[in-house]
C-alpha cells in the first residue's frame, strides 16, 4: 500500500515549507512521503538549514521546487503555511484535503544576523509543535 502523500505549500519554498517538510517527515518516521513546493521558489534558506539542524534533523539535501512541478500528481493533503500561498497556490483536484497553518515568515527579520537566527529559532519550534499534531491526523485518515 503507499504511503499517504503530503504536500506543503509557502511562497518562496525557502524557509516555512522546508522546515514543515523536516518536521513532518521527522515525526512521520517513513510512514508518509512528504514534498514541498513554492509558488515563486527561491532556493532554500541557510537558516532554516542550521534551525533545523539544531534539533537534529538535516534539511541541507531539499531544493526549492515550483508547485507546478506537482501538478496532477496525487496527494492526501495538500498544506499552504502561508496566506500569500494560500491565496495563490493552485487547485489540487487530486488532493483529498487541504490544510491551512500560516506561520511568520523568518525570511523578513532584518539583516542583523542575531535577531534573524532568533526569528528562524522561533518559528522553526512553532513549525514543529504543529508537526507533531498534523502527523498523528494524517496518519489516523491513512
Amino acid at each position: 500500500m503507499p504511503l499517504p502523500r503530503v504536500l506543503v505549500v509557502c511562497t518562496g519554498n525557502r524557509a516555512r515549507s522546508q522546515m514543515a517538510e523536516g518536521w513532518i517527515r521527522h515525526f512521520g518516521q517513513g510512514r508518509l512521503e512528504v514534498r514541498s513546493a513554492g509558488t515563486h521558489p527561491k532556493g532554500v534558506h541557510p537558516m532554516a538549514v542550521e534551525a533545523m539542524a539544531e534539533h537534529g534533523i538535516d534539511i541541507s539535501g531539499h531544493t526549492s521546487d515550483p508547485v507546478s512541478a506537482y501538478e496532477g500528481q496525487r496527494f492526501d493533503v495538500v498544506v499552504t503555511v502561508c496566506d500569500a500561498a494560500n491565496e495563490a497556490c493552485p487547485v489540487f483536484p487530486n488532493a483529498d484535503r487541504r490544510v491551512h497553518r500560516a506561520f511568520t515568515d523568518p525570511d523578513v527579520a532584518g539583516t542583523d544576523p542575531e535577531a534573524v537566527r532568533t526569528v528562524f529559532r522561533a518559528v522553526c519550534a512553532e513549525i514543529g509543535e504543529w508537526a507533531i499534531e498534523f502527523v498523528e491526523e494524517a496518519l489516523s485518515l491513512a
